[in-house]
C-alpha cells in the first residue's frame, strides 16, 4: 500500500436505511487499513456535509453508496482540498424527479404513522437486492433497517429531497476515483453510473456482474479487492 494510503483513512458512507453493517465484510477483508464508517442522520443534504467536515480527519479517502455516495459528491464538492480519492458505488448524480418525491413523502407518511423501517424495506427488497443474493443478504438488509430505525429512516428521506444535480462539480473532481455498479441493480442503473464515469476526467468504471445495489453486502471479497486497488492506485 502507498505511504499515502496508510496515512489517510478509508471514510465509507453507508446507503439509506443501511446501517454500519453494510460495510462489516468489507472492512473485514480490509485488516490493515483504517477505515471509518459514517452514518447519515440529517434531514438536509448541506447540514449532512457540514456534520461530517466536523468530525472526518483533516484528509481521507471517500467511499459512499447510494445516498451515501450522493453525500460523497456533495461533500467533495464542497471541500475537495479534504478528499484524497473518491468511490461512488451504487448511486446516482442526478437531482431527484417528482416520481422520487412522491415515493419518499409516501415512506415519510408511513413511518410517521407507525410503520417500523423494517417493514418498509422487507417491500424494496426486490430493488434492493439482485436475483443472485441470498437468504443471507435479505436477513441482513431488514437487521440493518432495525439498525437505523423508523426516526433516522424518515430524516434520511427527507435528505433525499435536498438533493441537487451533482453533474457539475464532477467534471471538477481531480483525485483518482471509482465508479462502481451491480450489473443488476434496479434503482441505480449502469447508465447512471457510465454517465459519472464519463464526467469524472480519468475516472475507472468497475461492473460487478449478478450484483445488486447493496454491492458490499451481496460482494464483500470483490469489493475489498477493488478497494483496495483504488487505495493503491
Amino acid at each position: 500500500m502507498t505511504a499515502a494510503a496508510e496515512r489517510e483513512p478509508l471514510v465509507l458512507l453507508p446507503g439509506m436505511g443501511c446501517s454500519p453493517r453494510l460495510w462489516a465484510g468489507v472492512r473485514a477483508a480490509l485488516p490493515t487499513h483504517e477505515t471509518l464508517v459514517e452514518e447519515i442522520d440529517d434531514p438536509d443534504l448541506d447540514a449532512c456535509v457540514a456534520t461530517l467536515l466536523g468530525t472526518l480527519p483533516d484528509r481521507f479517502a471517500l467511499a459512499g453508496l447510494s445516498l451515501g455516495g450522493i453525500v460523497a459528491m456533495a461533500l467533495v464538492r464542497s471541500a475537495p482540498e479534504r478528499v484524497t480519492r473518491l468511490c461512488l458505488m451504487d448511486t446516482n448524480a442526478r437531482p431527484p424527479t417528482d416520481a422520487q418525491r412522491t415515493a419518499w413523502d409516501q415512506q415519510i407518511a408511513t413511518l410517521s404513522a407507525g410503520g417500523s423501517a423494517a417493514e418498509l424495506q422487507s417491500g424494496l427488497l426486490e430493488v434492493l437486492l439482485g436475483p443472485a443474493a441470498d437468504e443471507d443478504a435479505a436477513t441482513e438488509t431488514l437487521l440493518m433497517a432495525e439498525e437505523v430505525g423508523a426516526e433516522r429512516y424518515v430524516r434520511q428521506l427527507r435528505l433525499q429531497g435536498t438533493r441537487r444535480d451533482e453533474r457539475p462539480g464532477l467534471v471538477e473532481v481531480r483525485v483518482p476515483t471509482l465508479v462502481v455498479a451491480g450489473s443488476d441493480d434496479a434503482l441505480c442503473g449502469l447508465d447512471r453510473h457510465q454517465e459519472i464515469h464519463d464526467l469524472v476526467p480519468g475516472s475507472r468504471l468497475e461492473v460487478l456482474p449478478d450484483t445488486g445495489h447493496l454491492s458490499p453486502l451481496e460482494r464483500p471479497a470483490q469489493i475489498a479487492t477493488i478497494l483496495e486497488e483504488w487505495l493503491d492506485s
